[in-house]
């Protein structure tokens, strides 16, 4: 993978090298990011305002300070919902405090290079991530899709047709901007009864102002901050880095994870300064952000900006903006963000991956917590690994022509889950003088392997069996000689049953 150019070039190509897309891109992300904010303030128990204007000082802080392009980061879902309880205990000022400690312990992990944990996050755990963020999105337009006048399902219904339909005649204009604008002018000319961005909630009138949080510098504050803002670190960096990987695979360029991870920090502590939540980056802004042409940073800037233009001087157009038509842009992402191709490949693509993906997806849409879905997928993929490492492992073994000395091949990889049957395949009970353990083709990667072989050994010597290690590695040389107790002066042998 090529790296990101950092020279002047590079920097400036990441601003004006797509102008149109960017700017027209950043224009539909605006919108669409209106009734999200609106709806996380809500999740968290806050102001309006303190999800919208974290959306517009997110965004405008990580188009400079992020690692990933394009990228859209604001208030989120997964952030607002770690905050319900707080803000409900201790008030708002407390949570302003909270995402500052936020900010300050993410830019800790991109200082401590922890952007390389994503190595970890399998393909299958990255596939159900995405299926269930679509699901999820969906899920979150049904309010919108029950109980509602025939106007609304027939605006959604022409949304959705000039989404897919447009692009046939250009693709100059994102078709998604296309939409909005012709949905809020039919509204408006024929005066439908449906709801609108007005409905949703009280808009701000002003910008945001700096403000330290209120709250009292002492070590009880830091005992109750401290651990709502190590979570939502935790689940604003696996979120934002998920959804850099997405987007990299999208347009095929690569990011900087460490740099992401700073950037969000300095986002989010940008946000509390002025008045807002917390947030990370947004899959479904991001996914209609690229798909709409944008490939700078410029894109993440127009959307803030834009949106904090529509706040303050542009109100009374906003609020006649049909929530139909927002509806419609976020079908869009959940039908565009779902990986298709995953459910023809559950049937050739091994077990193991397809239950990984597949847990990943039951356990967030079910919890509504992509954190904790993503943590189970990790897990599953290290367990079904490890067992497929395991079965790699091999003990054969040869008498000696003269049935004095058992000899014990061991092939493989030694460790915490192939340990158990390295010790099963000694036989113990065999009448030899002596046992040979040939491990040169073996490599001992834990204290686990090394205890099989310590009990191995010191249950032969019990049995009056000579014992011998033969063919140890450098590396589990030096673990055994660390942390085994055969060879130790005075090792005492084990019980022989």
């Amino acid at each position: 993978m090529t790296s990101q150019k950092t020279g002047p070039a590079g920097l400036l190509g990441a601003w004006v090298s797509n102008l149109r897309g960017d700017i027209l891109s950043g224009l539909v992300v605006a919108l669409a990011l209106i009734p999200e904010a609106i709806g996380f303030s809500v999740i968290a128990g806050v102001d309006p305002k303190v999800g919208l204007y974290a959306s517009v000082v997110i965004a405008c802080t990580i188009a400079f300070t992020g690692g990933r392009p394009a990228m859209i980061s604001a208030a989120t879902a997964a952030t607002a919902v770690v905050m319900t309880d707080l803000v409900r205990d201790h008030g708002v000022q407390y949570l302003f405090a909270a995402t500052i400690l936020m900010g300050v312990i993410q830019i800790a992990a991109g200082f401590l290079k922890l952007g390389r944990l994503m190595r970890f996050v399998s393909q299958s755990v990255m596939t159900g991530f995405v299926n269930a963020l679509a699901i999820l999105i969906f899920l979150a337009q049904l309010p919108e899709l029950t109980g509602v006048t025939p106007a609304t399902y027939g605006l959604i219904a022409l949304g959705l047709a000039i989404i897919y339909g447009f692009p046939r005649l250009t693709r100059a204009v994102p078709s998604p901007l296309v939409a909005i604008a012709v949905l809020t002018g039919l509204t408006a000319w024929l005066g439908l009864d449906v709801r609108t961005v007005a409905h949703l909630g009280a808009l701000p009138s002003a910008l945001p102002s700096f403000a330290l949080p209120q709250v009292p510098l002492t070590f009880e504050t830091l005992r109750i901050l401290a651990p709502y803002a190590a979570t939502l670190a935790a689940v604003g960096l696996l979120e934002s880095l998920l959804t850099a990987q997405i987007v990299d695979d999208m347009t095929d360029t690569p990011s900087s994870k460490n740099r992401e991870c700073i950037g969000q920090g300095l986002a989010n502590t940008a946000s509390a300064l002025f008045g807002g939540m917390g947030g990370c980056a947004m899959i479904g802004q991001s996914v209609i952000n690229v798909s709409s042409g944008a490939r700078g940073r410029l894109s993440t800037l127009v959307a803030g900006g834009f949106l904090l233009l529509l706040l303050v001087a542009l109100q009374d157009l906003l609020a006649v903006v049909p929530v139909a038509a927002l509806t419609a842009v976020m079908i869009m992402v959940s039908v565009n963000t779902f990986s298709w191709r995953s459910l023809a490949r559950l049937r050739t693509n091994p077990l193991p991956s397809s239950a990984v993906m597949l847990a990943t997806v039951a356990v967030v849409v079910a919890t509504r917590d992509l954190a904790i879905g993503v943590l189970v997928g990790v897990l599953l993929s290290g367990v079904f690994f490890a067992g497929k490492v395991a079965r790699l492992s091999r003990v054969a073994s040869e008498l000696s022509p003269d049935g004095r000395t058992r000899t014990y091949r061991v092939t493989g990889q030694v460790f915490f889950a192939s340990a158990g049957g390295f010790g099963e395949a000694v036989d113990l009970l065999e009448p030899v003088e002596r046992i040979v353990l040939d491990v040169s083709g073996a490599h001992f990667w834990d204290i686990s392997a090394v205890g099989a072989l310590d009990r191995v050994v010191l249950k032969a010597r019990a049995r009056g069996r000579v014992v011998e290690v033969v063919g140890l590695n450098a590396a589990s040389a030096t673990l055994v000689e660390r942390f085994g107790t055969h060879d130790k002066p005075g090792a005492a042998s084990l019980p022989a049953h």
